[in-house]
């Protein structure tokens, strides 16, 4: 916990710091809601393809979702995804080709979550 999805459009291999992104966003959310970093985990998921509205193509998009253990407040979970995604406009190198769509999310886990 917490666990962290990062998906994102194809056309963002070139210009997207992942390792720059984990590296900065894990501490963030450990002081954020007051777990340690070890307990981080990142997973960087390829979307093949995307479409945003009626745009040309273009468009890239990027989708963070970031699922804890409950028991945090709405109000510390939207905190969380507005730094989110300051944080992460600072990791993707702007081209005048794309247009960028960012979304964070944050979400209790299931009570049948279980790790080892």
């Amino acid at each position: 916990m917490p666990q962290i999805t990062v998906d994102y459009s194809a056309e963002l291999d070139e210009t997207f710091d992942f390792q720059g992104f984990a590296g900065a966003l894990h501490p963030l959310i450990a002081e954020t809601v007051s777990t340690k970093i070890a307990a981080c985990k990142t997973r960087f998921r390829q979307v093949a393809g995307t479409a945003v509205a009626d745009a040309p193509d273009g468009d890239a998009i990027v989708h963070i979702e970031i699922a804890m253990l409950a028991g945090r407040t709405p109000e510390l979970k939207a905190q969380l995804a507005e730094s989110v995604l300051e944080l992460l406009a600072g990791h993707i190198r702007p081209t005048d080709e794309l247009t960028l769509h960012l979304s964070a999310e944050t979400r209790d886990l299931d009570p049948s979550y279980r790790k080892r």
